[in-house]
């Protein structure tokens, strides 16, 4: 079989999402070094189990300020966000809602660092995002934020347990990731069978339902422990109870771990699980509650 360390490791920092859904997080290249901040040291080769606990300072764990994003389209200029500013706290969940186009999505992909807004600044944990080098960025990205999609974005030649273990293989070196694979497959097992996967870690995701491939996805987003979790519509191409059990699954992670969680949703009944929740209306944020 393909040595599984060999994907999901793209050349460079991409300034945009990709759009064929194969490398969600963009990671950028095996072994990032450099460390950022002393908040947050990026080392070359990070096992998840022994990480210290979530950096919970005085200040928010996200902070935006004036982001304003557009996309040239021939001589055209379309503007998608107006100058959104947003604080997410350590261990808070926020619900992101509002009508198709509004710029949930776009808004999610800044913050997740997958795409450079046009003008503003997103610090996480006090870093200013977009002054790092594409490498760096891209190892705080690995390291610092879990992705959850709406339609999984899991490589599809890869087994349940592979998918899990893409976040290591990538902010681990080859060599490091190849000494430590025994005790990171273990982890991994472990957080499957946790999430009644079991009897599916070497299924691929064809084989999988449509729930069974969310846990996948939610234990991948929670495999390298990261302080921030990035939900983009997790239930919605789910069936009601499917997409119930899905919550559950995922606030219970939220509350036993403490990680903060950013979720866009059109679900009213998803967005009232959350501590508060935000409007967008035309590419601004407006308060909910």
């Amino acid at each position: 079989m393909q040595d599984p360390t060999a994907h999901g490791a793209a050349g460079s920092d991409p300034t945009g999402p990709d759009p064929t859904g194969s490398d969600p997080y963009g990671q950028g290249a095996f072994g990032s070094t450099a460390p950022v901040s002393a908040g947050f040291a990026l080392p070359l080769e990070t096992d998840p189990r022994s990480k210290p606990a979530k950096p919970r300072g005085a200040g928010p764990l996200l902070s935006a300020r004036g982001i304003q994003k557009s996309y040239a389209i021939g001589e055209r200029k379309i503007e998608i966000l107006h100058g959104v500013d947003l604080d997410l706290a350590h261990g808070e969940s926020v619900a992101l809602v509002g009508a198709s186009g509004a710029g949930k999505s776009t808004l999610l992909h800044v913050l997740g660092l997958l795409d450079r807004p046009s003008a503003g600044t997103v610090e996480l944990g006090g870093v200013d995002t977009w002054k790092l080098s594409p490498t760096q960025r891209s190892a705080l990205r690995n390291g610092q934020i879990g992705f959850v999609f709406q339609f999984y974005h899991l490589l599809p030649e890869l087994t349940a347990i592979e998918n899990v273990l893409l976040p290591a293989m990538i902010s681990n070196s080859t060599a490091g990731f190849r000494r430590r694979r025994a005790g990171l497959r273990q982890r991994a097992t472990e957080m499957l069978e946790a999430f009644g996967l079991g009897q599916r870690l070497k299924h691929r995701p064809g084989q999988l339902s449509g729930g069974e491939r969310q846990r996948v996805a939610i234990a991948r987003a929670l495999f390298n422990d990261p302080p921030l979790i990035i939900a983009d519509e997790p239930t919605g191409n789910l069936d009601t109870q499917t997409g119930e059990d899905v919550l559950e699954l995922l606030f219970a992670e939220h509350r036993r771990l403490g990680f903060s969680l950013l979720m866009v949703t059109h679900d009213e009944r998803v967005a009232s699980r959350c501590s508060r929740a935000l409007e967008m209306v035309d590419g601004r944020l407006l308060t909910r509650r």
